[in-house]
């Protein structure tokens, strides 16, 4: 049976991103090339300032989190207040995937036990990166629940904001010699695996309002087969 456009998509968003982080954590694990690769590169680019600094702080828990929280909680009303059905599991599926950072990075940095830069004191626990997987995340979430409220041009403001808070989050990180560029890199490959998953869910709940004087049950009695409002999209 051929495999559909939509579900080769998929298999490249998410396959890649696991590749790519299975070969990182490979190469951080057995000590391997791209380990010297990456300490080389940590060293040209480390330079510990306050701009650095701030922009670390974009991944911090109390920053990312709050925002997100306020998105969802802006999609889940939305979608009650417009009559979408199943209006609360995209934010249920974005919750989960933040929960899900720490599920997956603690354990991992515990497994690898990769110890940090020069730039901060001796310890061990840097891989992956939870500051940027919870930037990308967080961030990530907020701009994909609330752009498919949106017009065109504000999802591609949405967006384009959204790389900058985890470009930013990155470079700080990576300046301030919080973390290795593999760490952060990891990192990325995970929260957007994370993220398709969100997109998933949020695609088989599309947006949608109520026509005046039209009920929910009416809509959804008024012809036998699903329609793009209730239907799996």
């Amino acid at each position: 049976m051929p495999v559909s456009a939509p579900l080769r998509a998929l298999s490249v968003l998410v396959g890649l991103p696991v590749l790519l982080f299975a070969l990182i954590t490979w190469q951080v694990v057995a000590d391997g090339p791209l380990v010297g690769v990456d300490e080389r590169l940590s060293g040209a680019l480390v330079h510990p300032d306050r701009f650095a600094e701030l922009l670390s702080d974009l991944g911090n828990v109390q920053v990312a989190v709050p925002v997100l929280v306020v998105a969802l909680a802006y999609v889940a009303w939305h979608g009650r207040a417009t009559g979408v059905d199943l209006w609360w599991l995209p934010p249920l599926a974005g919750a989960l995937a933040m929960v899900l950072v720490p599920a997956l990075v603690a354990p991992l940095k515990e497994w690898t036990d990769r110890p940090g830069t020069p730039a901060v004191p001796p310890a061990t626990g840097y891989y992956p990166s939870g500051h940027t997987a919870t930037a990308v995340v967080a961030y990530g979430t907020a701009a994909l629940l609330l752009g498919r409220l949106r017009s065109p041009a504000v999802r591609r403001a949405l967006v384009v904001l959204c790389a900058v808070l985890v470009l930013g989050t990155s470079y700080g990180l990576v300046r301030r010699g919080y973390h290795w560029p593999l760490d952060v890199v990891a990192s990325w490959c995970l929260g957007v695996v994370l993220l398709t998953g969100v997109r998933l869910v949020d695609r088989r709940t599309p947006p949608g309002r109520t026509p005046r004087g039209v009920s929910r049950s009416t809509r959804r009695s008024s012809s036998g087969t699903p329609s793009s409002s209730n239907g799996p999209s």
